[in-house]
């Protein structure tokens, strides 16, 4: 080999030994050490019960409770029976569990899930439910309504969104996203595509921006989203959500009252097939995203921190990364937003949860065969 490809395969040979030692030193810098703490089949998400015990929905249509031990070994993981059937297939299944704010003494639980129609169709659902616990160390769910549609019910296994929060006004907050058709997301016939706000039994708030409008137009408090997995309130009351974009154009967003965030007429990402969509900044009568990212993260699972354990990152938001495998961290300065850092998890990030004692837990999104796990993200040392 000549001396001059030479030296420039060795020096090739060098930087890439460097970045690969550069990579392992920056997994052993995590700034919280990671203890796996049980496992799940496909698990979507999860909320703490008063009592420190844990609900995991899986997503094929299991309700897990789990009473955590010391290790994975000491945990007692039950069952919640009269779960609603599921659509289960692509990104359809069971989704959220969320409690109602007054849960110690009303009981109520509410749960999302993809429902199946007629002639081949399916949608999002919200029902609740009361949560009856045993002795046994599992459950049931008893009286349970349905009290929110996806309107239409349409074809297809993708972009359900479905995630589920209660506001600091009480109300029950719901993620509808437009289930890959495109234009129902400024269809106001629709509720697809939209940021949903209801009262804690279903019904529609009298103030919503919308509501003089009557039908499904009504429960809208935004549009233009496309597929919103994560929804959090922070200290001061505002709304963030998170979205997967289209090829490209992932977005963290300041959800604002009647507001419409573009999509699709505007993304910061393009069609799968190549087609251009104009980026936010050619139509500013659109809301434009408050962090866009691409090369994508792929969002799932938002929260704002308020505990203890990480007193640095309090008020800080918390984004699980499914084709990224990390752990978003955002920092916010009033109504904006950045990127603080990126922490590699080996492994697809469904959703993130902060526990009792301040802790971050984290589900594994379980795909081929890999993941599943429950991570619990403690402070170093």
């Amino acid at each position: 080999m000549p001396r001059n490809l030479l030296t420039a395969a060795c020096a090739t040979a060098m930087l890439a030994l460097f970045a690969t030692g550069c990579a392992a030193q920056e997994k052993t810098r995590l700034p919280f050490q990671s203890t796996p703490m049980g496992q799940f089949k496909e698990p979507w998400a999860m909320t703490f019960l008063p009592d420190g015990r844990l609900l995991v929905s899986e997503k094929k249509g299991a309700l897990k409770l789990v009473a955590l031990g010391a290790t994975p070994a000491g945990n007692k993981v039950g069952d919640i029976s009269g779960v609603p059937a599921v659509a289960y297939g692509g990104q359809g299944g069971f989704g959220d569990v969320v409690l109602h704010p007054q849960f110690a003494s009303n009981g109520w639980v509410y749960l999302s899930y993809a429902e199946a129609g007629e002639d081949d169709t399916r949608g999002g659902a919200v029902a609740r439910a009361k949560l009856i616990l045993d002795e046994k160390g599992g459950g049931a769910l008893s009286d349970l309504s349905v009290i929110w549609r996806q309107v239409p019910k349409v074809s297809g296994n993708g972009h359900y969104g479905h995630r589920i929060a209660f506001g600091p006004d009480g109300k029950l907050w719901i993620t509808s996203s437009e289930r890959q058709k495109f234009t129902p997301a400024q269809d106001m016939k629709s509720n697809l595509g939209k940021i949903i706000r209801l009262n804690d039994d279903g019904s529609v708030p009298a103030d919503n921006p919308f509501a003089k409008q009557g039908g499904v137009a009504a429960q809208v408090w935004s549009l233009g989203h496309r597929n919103a997995l994560g929804i959090a309130f922070d200290s001061q009351g505002r709304l963030w959500e998170q979205e997967m974009g289209p090829k490209g154009g992932d977005e963290l967003n300041l959800i604002e009252r009647g507001r419409n965030y573009g999509y699709p007429i505007v993304s910061n990402g393009d069609h799968y097939d190549g087609r251009d969509i104009p980026d936010h900044p050619t139509r500013p009568e659109f809301e434009a995203p408050k962090v866009s990212w691409n090369p994508v993260i792929s969002p799932a699972g938002l929260l704002i921190y308020s505990g203890k354990a990480f007193p640095d990152w309090n008020g800080d938001a918390f984004i699980g990364g499914l084709s990224s495998k990390s752990l978003v961290r955002i920092e916010f300065e009033g109504t904006r937003a950045r990127e603080a850092a990126r922490y590699d998890m080996g492994q697809r990030i469904r959703e993130v949860e902060q526990g009792p004692d301040g802790n971050l837990w984290l589900l594994e999104d379980e795909k081929e065969g890999s993941g599943g796990r429950l991570l619990k993200l403690s402070p170093v040392g």
